[in-house]
This record gives structure tokens, sequence and C-alpha cells, in this order.
């Protein structure tokens, strides 16, 4: 039985063991990583799964993000993903059970939109997220469009138009 938990409750070195297992060495060349680069994820819609022996077989991780306009005024937006999981136990429901923790989650604490780069065919069937909103949106790297995902939890128009990055007015000081 898979035990979905606070990923706030696992070490560093396991988290960055089961990322490494599941997207390996050179995720962080990734467009996801641009975009939420500086930010910590944000602990109340983070989830790690444990299995039966308390071991750490995925993960899912939420950032703080927005969409800047062209005057610079930010929409806040929570970026979902990663979801891991080990390898060997991929196809197994434990993505899934980590996606509907987040999102009973989302729509209890009434967060701010969610969008995600994904399989839409998956994320739109079981999550309702999709890509109708976002053709106008801008990523800092390649990003295949029809992957580029969204949804409102509270009923919250999403913008049109803009780039996906960080929130300014949470980044680390460098």
């Amino acid at each position: 039985m898979t035990h979905i938990i606070a990923l706030s409750t696992q070490s560093d070195s396991a988290v960055e063991t089961l990322l490494d297992a599941a997207f390996g060495p050179d995720r962080f060349k990734r467009t996801a990583y641009a975009i939420r680069r500086g930010m910590k994820s944000l602990p109340h819609l983070s989830f790690a799964a444990l299995d039966t022996h308390g071991t750490l077989s995925g993960l899912l991780q939420s950032w703080p993000v927005a969409l800047s306009d062209p005057s610079g005024r930010e929409t806040p937006l929570v970026m979902v993903g990663p979801v891991a999981v080990l390898p060997a136990l991929q196809q197994g429901g434990i993505g899934k059970l980590l996606m509907q923790r987040l999102m009973a989650e989302a729509h209890k604490q009434q967060s701010d939109p969610l969008m995600m780069i994904g399989d839409p065919e998956y994320y739109g069937r079981f999550f309702g997220f999709s890509a109708a909103e976002t053709g106008g949106w801008k990523a800092p790297g390649p990003v295949e469009r029809h992957r580029l995902l969204a949804q409102s939890i509270d009923g919250r128009a999403l913008p049109g138009t803009g780039i996906l990055g960080p929130r300014k007015a949470l980044s680390r000081v460098a």
C-alpha cells in the first residue's frame, strides 16, 4: 500500500536521488527548471509517496511561478511537477495517487491556478488540465505547445498572453 505524505518529511538527498532515477542527470536542462529557477517548492502542495516499508517511491513538487504580461504585471500560478516515480514502479498508479492528493489540496485551499508541462491526454482526462487557454503563453525555453497545460481552481479566468517565470515577489536573493 502506498502512503502519501508531505514531501518536506523526506531528505533533500532522497528527493534528488529519486528525480535522477526518474529523469536522469540532464533534467536540469528542461524548460520547467527555467520557469521555476530560484524558487522553493510549495510545501503545502508537494507530496511524497512511500511504500509499505517507508521507502520513497514517488514524489510531486509544486512551485510558485507567474505569468508576466508585457508591462511586468504578474498573475500568480502554481507549477505542478515534476511528478516522479521510481522507474521500476512506473505505471503502477503512484503518480495518479500523488496527483489526486494535489488536486484535493488545491481545491481545499482554493489555490492559484495550476499549470504544468505534461501529457494533455492523461492530465486532461483525469485531472481537468487543458491547453485551451495557454496558446498565448511563452516559456523561457522550448516547449511543445499542446503540452503547456493549465486549469483554474477557483474559476478565475486565466490570462491569454504572457511569459512564464518565477514569481518575482518570492524569488530568493542570490
